[in-house]
């Protein structure tokens, strides 16, 4: 499904709105979710299995203020712990939480705060996620950035003085395919030291292209754990599979990817089990891979062009504190980003708490670094995903954590 075709002048052409129209109206006319396309690999895992169980049989209700009080008198939190941890039953306990939490970060990850930035080097779509800003339904201005014009963005990030560098995409393997893709990961090398890419999931063999072509790490949001909630999210396209979205961070260590990070979208389904096997999922992916490097995000909803539906309240921040911490005491060896996503007031909490990674000088858009560092007018760029709450640039981002207390820290990893 290429988006060019489904717009005209006015908007939406009649036989796109006749399709769209369906897929939310008529579930029998979607592809079945659980059922693999012809060019997703499936692989042996018993790790979706293990997760999906506990995710199951989580009732949070069941779980008292004493079952939390045992659960932070124990030395290590295991599964059942952090069930506890998760549960309402644990909000009185929030202040309790997060100064353990405190000291487990700072006796893993010392006084440190990693700053990275995104670079989305197109918006071109060909799933129907209807809480998502690129979906192939939303009329925006589409955008795929030149091997040239990526090396100019980079070259403006780098000369901010950001070393790490996470490259993103919209999910359409027709217009921004796996060897696009490589080719600017290929350009981060020369001006970066560490590089993510989130982009769609894909197979084995094209994770190792990928990781040949200088990735360090991968990124894949799961959305809901929920799978009959997600069915009815993700409507249309490659992304509708749900297991083979779910087994991307693993096919990324079986192509040879030195970390992964993972998370669902909190607010999409419920929070709390959705945190749960957030958390499981990087668990029993350590233990299979133990020399991997584990990251966990806490994305929340945001607005985005064109839907006034969303709500990105559904989780309040004093619940996503609450995620963030249980995460730490349970994981406490995993990075934890947040995202810019949040506010400058709560993410300046929570790297003193529970967070080890922040982006800054962000940007949801395609081609807009320039226009957004140096104030240069820019026609030529594309829309944003989703609306930011933290707006901060890298000097800006840098002197803050600094003043706070905290070291910056650009780059950890070095090639030999």
């Amino acid at each position: 499904m290429e988006n060019n075709f489904l717009f005209d002048s006015e908007g939406l052409s009649e036989e796109a709105l006749k399709r769209k129209h369906k897929l939310e109206n008529n579930p029998s006319c979607r592809t079945d979710h659980m059922k693999y396309m012809d060019d997703q690999e499936q692989i042996k895992s018993d790790i979706r299995e293990k997760v999906m169980a506990q995710f199951d049989s989580y009732d949070y209700n069941a779980y008292t203020a004493l079952d939390v009080s045992r659960a932070l008198q124990k030395n290590t939190i295991g599964v059942e712990e952090f069930k506890a941890l998760l549960s309402p039953a644990a909000e009185p306990f929030l202040e309790q939480m997060a100064e353990r939490a405190r000291i487990e970060t700072r006796k893993h990850f010392g006084n440190t705060v990693y700053l990275f930035t995104p670079l989305y080097i197109a918006n071109y779509c060909e799933n129907y996620c209807v809480y998502c800003g690129f979906n192939c339904y939303n009329h925006i201005r589409r955008m795929k950035l030149s091997m040239e014009q990526i090396e100019h963005e980079m070259k403006v990030i780098a000369d901010s003085g950001m070393e790490e560098i996470l490259i993103l995409t919209g999910e359409s393997k027709t217009m921004s395919d796996v060897k696009y893709i490589g080719e600017a990961c290929k350009l981060a090398r020369k001006y970066f030291r560490m590089v993510g890419v989130e982009i769609y999931p894909v197979n084995v063999a094209d994770y190792k292209y990928l990781h040949e072509c200088g990735v360090d790490y991968v990124t894949v949001f799961q959305e809901t754990y929920d799978n009959v909630k997600y069915e009815t999210l993700h409507l249309a396209g490659h992304k509708r599979v749900w297991p083979y979205r779910f087994e991307a961070q693993e096919r990324a260590l079986m192509g040879g990817m030195r970390g992964v990070a993972g998370s669902a979208l909190l607010g999409l389904s419920d929070f709390r089990k959705d945190a749960l096997a957030t958390g499981l999922h990087m668990y029993y992916l350590q233990r299979k891979y133990p020399h991997a490097e584990i990251s966990l995000s806490c994305p929340r909803l945001r607005p985005i062009v064109n839907n006034d539906k969303i709500n990105h309240m559904d989780v309040g921040e004093r619940q996503l504190c609450q995620v963030l911490c249980a995460y730490r005491l349970f994981l406490p060896f995993a990075g934890i980003t947040v995202s810019s996503r949040e506010t400058k007031s709560f993410r300046d909490g929570i790297v003193k708490i529970a967070a080890t990674k922040i982006s800054a000088g962000v940007s949801t858009g395609i081609g807009d670094h320039e226009s957004k560092y140096t104030g240069k007018e820019n026609d030529n760029e594309g829309d944003e995903q989703f609306e930011i709450a933290d707006t901060r640039s890298f000097d800006t981002m840098y002197k803050d954590m600094s003043a706070e207390g905290l070291q910056p820290v650009l780059n950890d990893y070095l090639y030999v």
